[in-house]
Protein backbone atom coordinates (compact mmCIF):
# COMPACT_ATOMS: atom_id res chain seq x y z
CA UNK A 1 0.00 0.00 0.00
CA UNK A 2 1.32 3.95 -0.45
CA UNK A 3 2.76 5.29 2.71
CA UNK A 4 0.87 8.86 2.47
CA UNK A 5 1.00 11.50 5.43
CA UNK A 6 -2.31 12.63 6.50
CA UNK A 7 -2.09 15.95 5.38
CA UNK A 8 -2.25 14.18 1.70
CA UNK A 9 -4.98 11.54 2.71
CA UNK A 10 -7.28 14.74 4.03
CA UNK A 11 -6.17 16.55 0.91
CA UNK A 12 -7.18 13.68 -1.44
CA UNK A 13 -10.47 12.94 0.53
CA UNK A 14 -11.27 16.52 0.15
CA UNK A 15 -10.60 16.41 -3.43
CA UNK A 16 -12.91 13.58 -4.19
CA UNK A 17 -15.54 15.04 -1.62
CA UNK A 18 -15.53 18.29 -3.85
CA UNK A 19 -16.01 16.45 -6.74
CA UNK A 20 -18.75 14.65 -5.81
CA UNK A 21 -20.44 17.67 -4.33
CA UNK A 22 -20.01 19.75 -7.28
CA UNK A 23 -21.72 17.24 -9.21
CA UNK A 24 -24.55 16.49 -6.98
CA UNK A 25 -25.05 20.35 -6.01
CA UNK A 26 -25.37 21.10 -9.89
CA UNK A 27 -27.01 18.26 -11.00
CA UNK A 28 -30.00 18.34 -8.79
CA UNK A 29 -30.99 21.51 -8.94
CA UNK A 30 -30.39 21.80 -12.94
CA UNK A 31 -32.99 18.60 -12.92
CA UNK A 32 -35.34 20.59 -11.05
CA UNK A 33 -34.76 23.66 -13.11
CA UNK A 34 -35.99 21.51 -16.21
CA UNK A 35 -39.02 20.19 -14.26
CA UNK A 36 -40.53 23.21 -13.09
CA UNK A 37 -39.87 24.92 -16.69
CA UNK A 38 -42.21 21.63 -18.04
CA UNK A 39 -44.80 21.94 -15.43
CA UNK A 40 -45.09 25.47 -15.92
CA UNK A 41 -45.16 25.42 -19.75
CA UNK A 42 -47.99 22.97 -19.56
CA UNK A 43 -50.11 25.19 -17.39
CA UNK A 44 -49.19 27.86 -19.41
CA UNK A 45 -50.49 26.20 -22.63
CA UNK A 46 -53.73 24.64 -20.86
CA UNK A 47 -54.65 28.24 -19.09
CA UNK A 48 -53.12 31.00 -21.36
CA UNK A 49 -55.13 33.46 -19.12
CA UNK A 50 -52.68 32.71 -15.89
CA UNK A 51 -49.85 33.03 -18.22
CA UNK A 52 -48.02 36.10 -15.96
CA UNK A 53 -48.58 34.69 -13.03
CA UNK A 54 -47.00 31.81 -14.01
CA UNK A 55 -43.90 33.41 -15.40
CA UNK A 56 -43.42 35.13 -12.32
CA UNK A 57 -43.90 32.38 -9.98
CA UNK A 58 -41.86 30.32 -12.05
CA UNK A 59 -38.74 33.17 -12.33
CA UNK A 60 -38.93 33.26 -8.30
CA UNK A 61 -38.66 29.60 -8.25
CA UNK A 62 -35.66 29.40 -10.81
CA UNK A 63 -33.85 32.10 -8.84
CA UNK A 64 -34.55 30.05 -5.54
CA UNK A 65 -33.22 26.81 -6.94
CA UNK A 66 -30.42 28.32 -8.77
CA UNK A 67 -29.31 29.96 -5.52
CA UNK A 68 -28.99 26.06 -3.76
CA UNK A 69 -26.11 25.41 -6.86
CA UNK A 70 -24.50 28.77 -5.61
CA UNK A 71 -24.30 27.64 -2.09
CA UNK A 72 -22.95 24.31 -3.26
CA UNK A 73 -20.56 25.65 -5.17
CA UNK A 74 -19.43 27.62 -2.30
CA UNK A 75 -19.14 25.28 -0.19
CA UNK A 76 -17.01 23.55 -2.68
CA UNK A 77 -14.62 26.35 -3.51
CA UNK A 78 -14.01 26.73 0.41
CA UNK A 79 -13.15 23.33 0.42
CA UNK A 80 -10.70 23.14 -2.18
CA UNK A 81 -8.74 26.57 -1.55
CA UNK A 82 -9.72 27.38 1.98
CA UNK A 83 -10.24 24.11 3.68
CA UNK A 84 -10.58 24.16 7.40
CA UNK A 85 -9.61 20.55 7.76
CA UNK A 86 -6.29 21.24 7.10
CA UNK A 87 -5.75 23.41 9.89
CA UNK A 88 -8.04 21.72 12.09
CA UNK A 89 -5.94 19.00 12.21
CA UNK A 90 -2.57 20.45 11.46
CA UNK A 91 -3.02 23.91 13.39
Amino acid sequence: MWQLDSGTLITIITILAASIGIVLGCLVPALMEGNAVQKALDGITRQPDAANDLRTTLLISMALLESTAIYSLLVILILLFANPLLDRFFG
